[in-house]
C-alpha cells in the first residue's frame, strides 16, 4: 500500500516527534486517568452500570445483570465483566468502576494514532490522538463508568480494519473487523455492526467494488469468528432467562429507541448540530473548516471514507426518535483524523482561539450563572441541591479559569510558537479543568447527598428501600441491594425531603440538601 504524504503544516513539522509524544501521553493521562476517583458516580447511567456490576458480584452470577431486583436488559454483558474484573482487583470504588472506560479510551486514542500513522504519517497521527484526547466531549464520556468508551474502541477498530482491507487486501483485516464487531456487539449491541457494515457497503459501492464487499462481508471464517465470540453468552442468557433479554434488548432498547423517544430523550432533526459545536471544543473551528471543499475531499479515498463514516452516524441518529448527546460520538473518530489533516487550514488565529476563550470564559462565569438561574427554579428538590452551590466553586475555580481565559486570548496574538502547540496546550489545560474542577463541582451539586446517604445507610440493620428517587449509585455507597418501592412500617427509606408529608410518623436518620433517610414509624 502506498502511504499518503504527511499533510500537516510546517508549523507542526517544527515540533519534534519527542515533544508530540509528550503531548499525546499527557493528553491521555489528564483526559482519562487524572482524578478518576475524585468525584462521586453520576446518576443515572454511571450509577446503573456500576450497581448492576456490584449486584453481579454480590450474587456471584456473571451471566445476567439486575438493577433494583429486576433484570437489566439495557446492555449486553462485556462492560459488566470488565468492571467486575476491575472491582475484584481494586475494590469497590469510583476508580475501579471507571478504569475499564479509561483504559478503553486510551486504547481508542492509540488505535487512532496507529491507523493514522500507517496511512498518513507520524505528525498527523500524534496530532489526531492529541485532538481526540483533549476534546471536551471525549474527556467526559471517556472516563465514565458506562459502555460507550469500549464501544467506540471496537467501532474504530472495525472501521479502520475495513479501510485497510480496502487499501491493502488480505484476510487479516477482515478477521480483525469481525472480531471488533463481535466485541462491540457484546458491549452495546447492533450499533457495533450496523455502522461498519452500512458505511463500508456504501463506500465500496461508490468505488465500484461492491463484489469485493460481498466477498468480505460473507467471509465464512469471519462470520464463524463473530458467532463464536457472540453466541455463547446470548444463547446462555436466553436459555436461562427465556426470551426476556432478546425481546427487551433488541425490541425495546434498540428498535423502539429508534422509532419512539424513550425516557423523554427526544429532539429536532438538527439536534446533533449544536451538540457537535459544544462536544468538539476547543477544536470547533477546526472541525468546521474540515467540512469545506467536501467534493474535493470525497475524491480522496481516505477522506471520503472518513466523511462517509461521520455523515452516516449523523444521519442515522438524527433520524432516530431517541436522542442523547453521546450517540454522535460513534462518528467523531474520523473527525479527529480529518481535523489533524487540516489543522493548518484555519488561517485566522482569532477564529482558532475564540472557541476555547469562550469556553473558559463561560466556565469562569458558571458560578454566577447558577446564582442567576436558581431563583427561577420551581422544583424544590433541585433548589435543595443548589442550596450550597457557592462552596463547590471556590477560589481555585475562579483562578484557574481566569488564567485559562487570559491564556486563550493571549494565544490569539502570540506568534512565538506554532499554532498547533498553542491549541494543544489549551486542550491540556481544558483536560485538567474539566477533570479536576468541572466534574467534581457537578458531582458535588448533584450526587454528594446521595453518596452521603448511601454511606450513612451502609451499617443499618433495617431493610432499606428507595422511594420516589431513581439513583442507583446509592446502592454502591451503601454496599447493599435495595428495591424501588413504597416503604413499609419499620423499614428505612431513602427519599426526597418533600416526600415526608406522605408519612404519618417517621424518624429522620440522615438529611442533606433534600435527600433524607427516614425510618417509617406509621403510614
Amino acid at each position: 500500500m502506498s502511504r499518503f504524504a504527511d499533510p500537516l503544516s510546517p508549523d507542526l513539522d517544527q515540533l519534534s516527534l519527542r515533544w508530540l509524544w509528550v503531548l499525546f501521553l499527557a493528553a491521555m493521562f489528564t483526559g482519562f486517568f487524572y482524578n478518576l476517583d475524585g468525584f462521586a458516580l453520576f446518576d443515572l447511567d454511571e450509577g446503573a452500570f456500576s450497581e448492576a456490576t456490584r449486584n453481579m458480584l454480590e450474587r456471584g452470577d456473571f451471566l445476567a445483570t439486575y438493577l433494583f431486583g429486576e433484570p437489566r436488559y439495557d446492555k449486553p454483558i462485556l462492560i459488566y465483566w470488565l468492571q467486575a474484573l476491575s472491582v475484584s482487583a481494586l475494590g469497590l470504588n469510583e476508580f475501579a468502576l471507571r478504569l475499564p472506560s479509561a483504559l478503553a479510551s486510551a486504547g481508542w486514542m492509540l488505535l487512532i494514532w496507529a491507523f493514522t500513522r500507517r496511512v498518513l504519517g507520524h505528525h498527523t497521527a500524534l496530532a489526531a490522538g492529541i485532538i481526540g484526547a483533549t476534546t471536551i466531549g471525549i474527556i467526559i464520556v471517556g472516563r465514565g463508568a458506562i459502555a460507550d468508551a469500549a464501544l467506540n474502541l471496537f467501532i474504530a477498530g472495525a472501521m479502520f480494519a475495513i479501510f485497510l482491507h480496502f487499501r491493502e487486501g488480505g484476510h487479516r483485516w477482515v478477521y480483525l473487523a469481525f472480531a471488533c464487531m463481535s466485541l462491540g456487539f457484546l458491549t452495546k449491541g447492533p450499533v457495533a455492526v450496523v455502522i461498519p457494515l452500512a458505511v463500508s457497503l456504501i463506500f465500496y459501492a461508490l468505488k465500484g467494488r461492491w463484489r469485493d464487499w460481498l466477498k468480505a462481508a460473507f467471509n465464512p471464517l469471519g462470520i464463524l469468528l463473530f458467532l463464536l465470540l457472540v453466541l455463547p453468552w446470548y444463547l446462555a442468557i436466553t436459555w436461562r432467562e427465556g426470551p426476556g433479554f432478546l425481546l427487551g434488548f433488541f425490541l425495546e432498547h434498540n428498535l423502539q429507541r429508534f422509532l419512539e423517544p424513550m425516557e423523554s430523550h427526544s429532539g429536532p432533526i438538527f439536534y446533533y448540530l449544536p451538540v457537535l459545536l459544544v462536544v468538539m471544543l476547543p477544536y470547533t473551528t477546526v472541525m468546521l473548516r474540515s467540512f469545506v471543499e467536501l467534493k474535493e475531499r470525497f475524491r480522496d479515498d481516505l477522506q471520503g471514507y472518513l466523511l462517509l463514516w461521520f455523515l452516516f452516524v449523523l444521519a442515522l441518529f438524527s433520524l432516530a426518535s431517541t436522542k442523547l448527546p453521546h450517540y454522535i460520538f460513534y462518528g467523531v473518530t474520523p473527525l479527529f483524523i480529518l481535523m489533524a489533516m487540516h489543522l493548518d487550514a484555519v488561517r485566522s488565529r482569532f477564529l482558532l482561539f475564540l472557541p476555547p476563550a469562550l469556553l473558559f470564559g463561560a466556565l469562569l462565569a458558571l458560578p454566577e450563572l447558577v446564582g442567576l438561574i436558581k431563583p427561577h427554579v420551581d422544583d424544590d428538590f433541585i433548589l435543595a441541591l443548589l442550596s450550597d452551590y457557592p462552596q463547590h466553586f471556590g477560589p481555585l475555580w475562579h483562578a484557574f479559569f481566569a488564567i485559562a481565559t487570559v491564556a486563550a486570548v493571549f494565544f490569539m496574538f502570540d506568534r512565538r510558537m506554532a499554532r498547533a502547540w498553542r491549541i494543544f496546550l489549551l486542550g491540556l489545560v481544558m483536560n485538567v479543568g474539566v477533570a479536576g474542577l468541572l466534574l467534581p463541582a457537578a458531582a458535588g451539586l448533584q450526587q454528594a447527598p446521595i453518596k452521603e446517604a448511601g454511606l450513612a445507610a451502609r451499617d443499618l440493620p433495617d431493610t432499606v428501600v428507595m422511594w420516589r428517587l431513581h439513583n442507583p449509585s446509592f446502592n454502591i455507597y451503601a454496599e447493599r441491594s435495595v428495591e424501588r418501592r413504597e416503604p413499609e412500617v419499620g423499614e428505612v427509606a431513602v427519599t426526597k425531603q418533600d416526600s415526608l408529608e406522605r408519612l404519618e410518623d417517621y424518624e429522620i436518620l440522615f438529611s442533606q440538601r433534600g435527600v433524607v433517610l427516614v425510618r417509617v414509624l406509621a403510614r
